[in-house]
């Protein structure tokens, strides 16, 4: 059953499966915020990114002595989470080990996404426990895809990245299989928080943005009167993507980051891989706010 949240500005629908987020409506406009995820350009609409983020080189991951078969972004997205929790405001969905997961994925773990709306802001709490006898490691990461351009206003490339704190964004790249391809960078922007949003920025693939110093990015465009803002606790990197053409541009802050081209290391030795001793619980969050 899908949980529907309601404000006296908003409401919001999340489905069990990858306990993702598939809509955020303003009641007064009637602008949908969230991709409706036609395949013609890409089914996810806001997937959450667990035990990794991005791709594993060779499709192989290794820890505990052995080699395990992840798909890329994880598992998590294509499980069903149970909702444990839910009334007008708040959702809670609960995912745990398995004799799924434990096959590819040889950690006791659970994974909990609350969500929250208070008027036309939403909190989405994630958090990671350690229900093993030993230490587990992961990524973990967040892939919400916004409309845009908003409301059928402008064009797409009316719209820009606005961020709270002056940035100087240094992008690195990844392969079409998201494998980090080493020593590729380019500065996008420098000393400034505006970034124009361009379809060529995306022929090669998502930007990739390591330690931001913003914690929060506003997609937003002089064309209209409608923007939609992602803050984030305890998500160093960025992302920023978009299929050829579409008509939507995820924003997406991580804990984590997609292989490099050749890496031999095992799952604590990835970037950001979070170590967990047992009994010992990992948090972050987003908060979303659209006008």
């Amino acid at each position: 059953m899908n949980a529907i949240l309601n404000s006296e500005h908003a409401t919001v629908e999340i489905r069990p499966l990858g306990a993702e987020m598939i809509s955020f409506k303003r009641k007064d406009t009637g602008i949908e915020y969230i991709w409706s995820g036609d395949a013609e350009f890409w089914t996810g609409r806001s997937p959450v990114l667990f035990p990794i983020v991005g791709s594993v080189y060779g499709g192989k991951m290794r820890t505990e002595g052995g080699e395990y078969e992840l798909k890329n972004h994880g598992f998590a997205r294509n499980r069903e989470f149970r909702l444990v929790e839910s009334d007008d405001s708040r959702a809670v969905f609960h995912l745990s080990a398995d004799e799924e997961t434990l096959a590819i994925y040889p950690y006791r773990f659970a994974l909990t996404l609350t969500y929250t709306l208070e008027g036309s802001s939403l909190r989405i709490q994630y958090r990671v426990d350690n229900d093993d006898d030993k230490p587990i490691y992961f990524q973990l990461g967040t892939h919400p895809a916004f409309n845009c351009p908003i409301g059928g206003d402008g064009e797409f490339e009316d719209y820009e990245l606005a961020f709270n704190h002056e940035e100087t964004l240094e992008r690195f790249f990844v392969t079409g299989g998201n494998i980090q391809i080493p020593d590729k960078s380019e500065i996008v922007l420098e000393q400034g928080t505006v970034l124009p949003l361009t379809r060529a920025q995306f022929e090669e693939g998502a930007m990739i943005f390591r330690d931001v110093k913003s914690d929060r990015v506003t997609l937003q465009s002089a064309k209209s009167a409608h923007r939609v803002s992602v803050a984030s606790e305890n998500f160093p990197y960025l992302g920023v993507w978009q299929p050829k053409n579409a008509p939507f541009v995820c924003i997406e802050p991580w804990h984590g980051l997609a292989d490099a081209d050749k890496f031999e290391g095992e799952l604590k030795d990835k970037e950001l891989a979070v170590e967990l001793a047992p009994g010992e619980y990992f948090e972050a969050a987003l908060i979303i706010d659209v006008e």
